[in-house]
């Protein structure tokens, strides 16, 4: 007897559930898809993994798609520090890579500053300086300030009163201020731990008196106006030798006199002139030990062989004429001694390379004020 097969079927009320899992299941993978592809737009513009979630959950995709790339939107949406209300601002306010940015932008804009002046604050200033104006009442001359590319926010005070007392327009100011014009001399001087080759070393900066550089050569004997040898770093003796060599096609003869001097030289330097001629004219020609350039090595006393005077040579002209182009500049010049804090060095030179000392010549400026503007960062 032959059995008949039977063929269950699922009644009609048992399929609805499969349905609604089945349309349940193909929504989440729309949704999940929909999602990661958005994620993935938002990083391949920009953002980070992070920030991206948080645009999406924050319903603000739309709107950052419309801004485009923004480091300082993306740093918001990264933080905990968020304010909806700010959204607008964070968008128009300039980045920096700082720890407390979004916290210090919403103080700062709370307290009723642009974001024009919001993006010159956190511009002038790293994160502890501008977390430290973020806590202080509102206060005025923001942009006067800090609109000059060279300004620092931990200065800002200083810009205030230093104006105050010299009426000197704002660009000055904050060049001045700088320079530390606002300061006695040797008083509160700052003490480089970084050197390199651009290292400033005036009144109001100086190097320990350990420090001794690392690459000192010794300059030919033939070039030697000196007794005993004279050491200089290594670049600045190559570029010495150029420019003495094209001088001599010139029918000049250049010498050294001296060149790097350890802190123990200049301090003996210092007590010798001192006991000749007096305190008045070691604060104008003596540099104290540690404020001495010489201890740099990037410097050379410059030297004529057949005049004992070096300002009265032919030298001294054909150097004022050409020294740029190879990268040295009149380290004090007779026009620049209020800036310099010294009375004229005929004879002192300094290294910067060519395009600094270039720069320097075609616009007539010392190296303290090229170094504020454009090293000092």
């Amino acid at each position: 007897m032959t059995k008949k097969k039977v063929k269950l079927k699922l009644k009609s009320n048992a399929k609805k559930p499969l349905i609604i899992i089945s349309a349940v299941i193909i929504v989440i993978i729309i949704i999940v898809a929909f999602y990661f592809n958005r994620i993935g737009e938002l990083k391949n513009l920009g953002y980070s993994e992070v920030a991206a979630k948080s645009i999406i959950f924050k319903f603000k995709y739309s709107y950052v798609m419309g801004i485009g790339e923004n480091k300082t939107l993306n740093a918001a949406f990264e933080s905990n520090d968020y304010l909806e209300d700010n959204l607008d601002d964070y968008a128009k306010i300039d980045y920096d890579d700082q720890e407390h940015l979004i916290s210090n932008i919403n103080k700062l804009l709370d307290k009723g500053y642009s974001d024009n002046e919001v993006s010159l604050i956190i511009s002038k200033g790293d994160d502890e300086s501008v977390s430290d104006f973020a806590k202080r009442d509102k206060v005025k001359y923001i942009e006067e300030f800090l609109s000059i590319d060279f300004a620092k926010l931990e200065n800002f005070d200083r810009y205030v009163e230093y104006q105050d007392k010299e009426n000197d327009d704002a660009e000055t100011t904050v060049l001045y201020v700088n320079m530390d014009f606002d300061k006695e001399d040797y008083v509160d001087p700052l003490v480089i731990d970084k050197f390199d080759d651009y290292v400033l070393v005036n009144k109001h900066r100086q190097l320990s008196s350990d420090y001794v550089p690392d690459d000192l050569v010794t300059i030919d004997e033939e070039y030697v106006k000196a007794d005993g040898d004279v050491e200089i770093e290594r670049n600045v003796a190559k570029a010495f030798y150029d420019m003495a060599e094209a001088a001599s096609k010139d029918g000049m003869e250049l010498m050294v006199s001296s060149g790097y001097r350890s802190y123990e030289d200049q301090e003996e330097i210092t007590n010798t002139y001192l006991e000749l001629y007096g305190q008045n004219y070691v604060d104008n020609y003596v540099a104290k030990p540690g404020f001495s350039e010489h201890q740099t090595a990037m410097s050379l006393d410059i030297a004529s062989k057949s005049v004992d005077t070096f300002v009265n040579s032919d030298e001294y002209v054909w150097m004022m004429d050409n020294a740029y182009k190879y990268g040295f500049i009149l380290r004090y010049p007779r026009s620049k001694e209020d800036i310099t804090g010294y009375k004229c060095e005929a004879w002192h030179y300094r290294y910067v390379g060519k395009k600094i000392a270039k720069y320097i010549h075609d616009n007539n400026i010392t190296y303290d004020e090229y170094y504020v503007m454009f090293l000092d960062n």
